[in-house]
């Protein structure tokens, strides 16, 4: 149903003369579908990456009517590769300072329905647009985000994220989105309503996590936000500790930002209220008896409290191990499940400096820093 609203619309605007803009509506060769799309992709210094993003974008099962990559003042060749690959390539006068800023930046050039955006160094499964219109057959929807799962995963730090994501995007996501709370509409890959999405502001820079501030504005707003696990995108995640550390270092920050930012305004959602005070239970406390407590106990009682750190283990296999199988990658998630573990601590350190620096100490993190 969503499907089909989206080329009606697309039609509509056609037979008024409004048509499509974009080099895709150009030359088109094929018979696959077009539909009032234009997909984001902010980019700086992504020239090693950015291409085979286009290339995922232009073989999906309908077609995007633009594709418009914000070359965000590269100091390589992002816009010249964008540009190559088919792409419309836009670049502001000087740098935005973050994601976000690119992508309103872009938001202003936008003609059609819905807006796409996708980061530089993701890639999606061939018919994840096509699932992803489908949350849209709700006319109260106005943003749906899709199955994360990390394009590649060699090292410890990619295969934590990996078991982190078979989790989260398997298990906790879709029980969010089965009470009508998704936490996050991912920013590595996420659809919007362009008039609602206008209404919003865009993605704003006063926080850094910009997809969880114009998710919780949506709520605020009244406004339906949908996970869809079908709609499948692969983003290249951090490789090595410097990476994982500045990313990890983002989201804690951005975490903590937004919850003071939007805290009134989340209290009349009740299981959006349970979510977060949930996370912040988890994340704070959980983080605190992860560092201190334990170590505490297995230094002046007994070693057997060792056991603290994996006795959830189990609980958290059975929903990894659903998600796998249903994936066929059993083997992965079983050899990769190890590493969890020191993402895990590294998580509850960065965490807990987060909280410090931005609630006690009133020294927040102000500056974007990529995580890839």
């Amino acid at each position: 149903m969503a499907f089909r609203f989206t080329t009606e619309t697309l039609a509509r605007r056609e037979r008024s003369g409004a048509g499509p803009t974009g080099d895709a509506a150009v030359g088109r060769r094929d018979d696959r579908p077009l539909v009032a799309v234009t997909v984001i992709v902010p980019a700086y210094n992504e020239a090693a990456t950015v291409a085979e993003t286009i290339r995922s974008l232009q073989t999906q099962t309908v077609v995007p009517a633009k594709i418009l990559v914000v070359d965000d003042c590269s100091e390589d060749r992002t816009g010249e590769v964008a540009a190559a690959a088919g792409a419309t390539v836009i670049r502001p006068d000087a740098n935005t300072g973050s994601k976000a800023g690119a992508q309103t930046f872009a938001l202003g050039r936008v003609r059609t329905t819905f807006t796409m955006a996708i980061d530089a160094d993701t890639t999606l499964a061939p018919d994840a647009i096509e699932r992803l219109l489908e949350a849209f057959a709700d006319k109260d929807v106005v943003a749906a985000s899709g199955f994360v799962l990390p394009q590649r995963v060699h090292t410890p730090w990619e295969r934590g994220r990996y078991v982190e994501y078979l989790f989260s995007f398997g298990f906790l996501k879709q029980v969010q989105d089965f009470y009508g709370v998704p936490l996050i509409s991912s920013g590595c890959f996420s659809m919007y309503r362009t008039d609602q999405l206008r209404r919003l502001g865009g993605w704003s820079g006063r926080t850094l996590a910009e997809d969880m501030d114009l998710t919780w504005s949506a709520y605020q707003a009244g406004l339906k936000v949908r996970f869809i696990p079908k709609a499948v995108c692969y983003p290249l995640e951090p490789h090595n500790y410097r990476f994982m550390r500045a990313q990890l270092r983002r989201w804690s920050h951005g975490f903590v930002q937004n919850v003071q930012l939007h805290w009134r305004g989340i209290l009349p959602h009740p299981f959006l209220r349970s979510m977060v005070a949930v996370a912040c239970w988890d994340a704070v406390i959980g983080s605190l008896a992860f560092l201190v407590v334990l170590p505490l106990l297995i230094a002046l009682l007994s070693p057997w409290f060792a056991l603290g750190y994996v006795i959830d283990g189990p609980a958290l296999l059975v929903p990894i191990v659903f998600t796998a199988m249903r994936r066929r990658e059993l083997v992965r998630a079983l050899v990769s499940f190890p590493c969890f573990y020191p993402l895990r601590l590294l998580n509850a350190l960065i965490f807990v400096r987060a909280v410090l620096l931005e609630l006690v100490l009133r020294r927040p993190l102000l500056v974007y820093e990529k995580g890839h």
